[in-house]
Formats: C-alpha cells, structure tokens, sequence
C-alpha cells in the first residue's frame, strides 16, 4: 500500500469518525432540549396522578401534602418481617391547610405474582377511610379479584389491626379472603395492618406537627 492510498484511508477514517460525533452531538443535544420541554407538564401530570390517588382513599380531603415521615428501624424490621415496605406519606388537609388524617404508600412484596402497593387513608380519629391498588400482578379470577372482594371489606373501619377468615367473617376487624387466593389476601391484609399501624403510631405522637 502506497502512502498516497494509507492517506486516502486516513482522511475516510476522520471523515466517518467525525461524522459519527456530529450524529451523536446533534442527537445528544436534541434529546436534552425534549428532555427540557417535557419536564414540567410531565412533574405536573404525576403529582396530578398523587393527588387523584390520595383523595380516592381520602375524598373529604381538598389537597395532600408530601411529608419526611420513615419508619423507624424497629418499625422497618417489624414490617419487613411480613414483607411490607412503607412508602411516601402525605398529610391529608382541608380547605383551611388544617390536618385531617394521613395517606400512605404500603407495599407488600409477598404477593402470588409479585408485589401488591396500595395506598391507604387513615382519619386523624384513627378511621381507616379507604384503601386502593396502584399495583398488582396476581392470578386472574383469583388474586385480581382483590379489587372487588378485599378493596370495599376496609372501607371506614375503625379497628387497629385486621385479620382474615375463609369462613365468614363475623367481626369489624375480619375480613373474607378471596377464595382460592389466600396468599393474595395474606399479602393484602398484611400491606394494611403495616401502614394502619404506621399511621396509628404516627396519631399517638403528635400527628399533624412533622
């Protein structure tokens, strides 16, 4: 190979890997500036979705605000030993910003397909107000039935902690599994139990003043 044509293959060499970083730059570039339009209206439509979410099981309330509240490590390990992990919780408020109870986030990742996360609103009384899926993957016509079977069992409950009975149940704080799907309704109860008890000790130590 002659030096003209090891020059000719040099130039190609540039000209493709120059080429190549102009694509890439230009695409890079491009890709910011939609990243940049889109930021907003997307935040905006998911604290949107939040709000729709929180006032589903706490519909007295006018808006719901983000708060720092974790469990505490005793809490956690409490929780974690029935496969629940509390999520975000927000303070439910009125017209006037006052406090009326919390709404939390409760994962419970024992599910027969995989984790179930519900939120969950508890009155300042101790009330729980509702509870809602925002996911869950279990069998259809068995598990996926938690929605009509479980979801109406809690509504304005007023007890500290809930169980489950394939038998009937004959108290405020039993609930009726989903026949045939008693892992679902294990995992469901327990995601309950763990944020109930969350908000509960969360009443008792001054809720309201985080």
């Amino acid at each position: 190979m002659n030096e003209m044509t090891k020059g000719n293959d040099i130039r190609v060499m540039l000209k493709e890997a120059f080429t190549l970083f102009a694509i890439t730059l230009i695409a890079g570039l491009m890709l910011g500036f939609i990243y940049q339009l889109t930021k907003d209206p997307i935040a905006q439509q998911e604290a949107q979705a939040v709000q729709n979410a929180c006032r589903s099981v706490f519909p007295a309330a006018d808006s719901f605000e983000l708060t720092g509240l974790t469990p505490t490590d005793a809490q956690a390990a409490e929780y974690a030993s029935v496969g629940v992990t509390i999520g975000e919780v927000y303070k439910a408020l009125d017209g006037s910003g006052n406090f009326l109870g919390y709404v939390l986030r409760s994962t419970s990742s024992q599910g027969y397909g995989g984790n179930i996360v519900l939120y969950l609103g508890v009155a300042q009384d101790g009330t729980l107000q509702d509870v809602s899926i925002l996911e869950i993957s279990e069998t259809a016509g068995l598990g996926m039935n938690a929605e009509s079977v479980l979801v109406p069992q809690f509504h304005e409950k007023s007890v500290s902690k809930f169980s489950y009975t394939k038998t009937g149940a004959a108290a405020e704080d039993e609930i009726d599994a989903i026949s045939g799907a008693t892992i679902t309704t294990k995992a469901f109860v327990n995601a309950v139990n763990c944020g109930l008890s969350f908000a509960l000790d969360e009443m008792k130590g001054g809720a309201g003043n985080e």
